[in-house]
């Protein structure tokens, strides 16, 4: 299933200059999803990190990959049959699912690999390996190229 940037905007609570995802290109509700953030000189913090050698701030990183995760674990309550690529949401309350976006309650083991600069397009990934009551351990990673730039794992909080 793919997730068009439209309806991305619709779940998450994020805008602009921080809604950090651009597609999800592969997703299982729940279980994993695969995502898309391309990477342009506009972005606002280039023009201090660093000036003269643009690069992507690890922390965004991190919180594309969180983005990302929000997705995957809120779409479990949709119907399995959802069209995500040409949806019918009559009835959904988009406002609803995005106040139950939850937290990062820990990030862990986190590496950076590789450096993400203007130009790059990252491919975003989450995998859910364990939840219990309202938090899940999600194993992240992104790549540049086939690259990894950064990997490891985050526990988030999902809102009830």
């Amino acid at each position: 299933m793919k997730m068009e940037s439209a309806v991305i905007a619709r779940l998450l609570p994020h805008r602009y200059p921080f809604l950090l995802l651009d597609r999800v290109i592969e997703l299982e509700p729940g279980k994993r999803a695969v995502g898309i953030k391309n990477v342009t000189i506009n972005e606002p913090y280039f023009q201090g990190h660093f000036p003269g050698e643009p690069i992507v701030p690890g922390v965004l990183l991190v919180e594309s990959l969180a983005q990302l995760t929000a997705i995957m674990y809120g779409t479990a309550d949709f119907p399995a049959d959802t069209n995500w690529e040409n949806p019918d949401f009559t009835g959904v309350d988009f406002e609803d699912i995005a106040s139950k976006v939850g937290y990062l309650a820990e990030i862990r083991n986190i590496k950076f690999r590789g450096l993400v600069r203007p130009g790059d397009q990252l491919r975003l990934q989450a995998v859910c390996k364990n939840s219990f009551n309202n938090l899940s351990l999600i194993m992240v990673s992104a790549s540049v190229d086939n690259k990894c730039v950064v990997d490891g794992t985050i526990t988030v909080s999902r809102k009830i």
